[in-house]
């Protein structure tokens, strides 16, 4: 199956809270991190390989498994795949913001543009577009080199989303799963050739790694269903 995992690296702001945090994880992401220049960003590193690392001791597998790491604001975001084998996998989140209609013209498939166009929401769908199409990109390990206007997204009888067009090379069926989380205004997908994707987000409390909270190994139970 193929889970997600997302946790808030708010607490990271914090100098004190960074600075244990980085001890936390691999020498080479302390460096990458480092050399970042905004300190929201350098949380947003830090935080997600955490993530990583919670979500693959709470499912007990190795670092042979497939993942996929996303941030945008105040949040870091991670798919896993908790049984080995050849599986894609890719997941994304953005903040829903003002809708870049300029972008989405020059990026996105003329159907595409054309429904933005037609919506009385168009932050809500420009953004739903958006990581629907980074969440497919991310899981056939192109990302940005493979152009948004290869393939193209529609949605199905109940506003499900499907892949009308894809990429020669990548013919496989992908599935996607997205998620609502009240509260944190962005928008959620995974894409995966897996046949199974969780349901429900599993949040996980950073705070839980910090020095007064004690215990690096544990997350938080909640569930935030899809």
């Amino acid at each position: 199956m193929i889970r997600t995992y997302l946790a808030d690296i708010t607490p990271l702001l914090e100098p004190d809270a960074y600075g244990h945090c980085c001890g936390l994880v691999p020498e080479w992401r302390r460096n990458k991190a480092e050399q970042i220049k905004h300190k929201k960003n350098k949380a947003q590193s830090i935080g997600a390989w955490l993530l990583l690392e919670a979500a693959r001791r709470e499912t007990g597998v190795d670092a042979s498994h497939v993942y996929n790491l996303s941030h945008s604001g105040c949040y870091v975001l991670c798919v896993l795949s908790d049984t080995a084998g050849a599986v894609r996998a890719g997941c994304d989140i953005e903040m829903v913001r003002e809708a870049k209609m300029g972008v989405a013209h020059r990026f996105f498939l003329k159907s595409e543009y054309e429904k933005l166009l037609e919506s009385e929401d168009r932050a809500e769908l420009f953004y739903r577009f958006w990581v629907l199409k980074e969440s497919f990109m991310k899981a056939t390990r192109l990302g940005m080199k493979l152009g948004m206007d290869q393939f193209e997204i529609g949605f199905d009888k109940d506003d499900r989303p499907v892949l009308l067009s894809q990429p020669d090379a990548f013919q496989e069926k992908f599935r996607y799963r997205e998620y609502n989380i009240e509260g944190i205004g962005a928008k959620i997908a995974v894409c995966t050739t897996g046949e199974e994707i969780a349901d429900a987000v599993e949040i996980v409390d950073l705070t839980r790694m910090l020095p007064e909270r004690g215990n690096v190994d544990e997350t938080a139970e909640d569930e935030v269903d899809g």
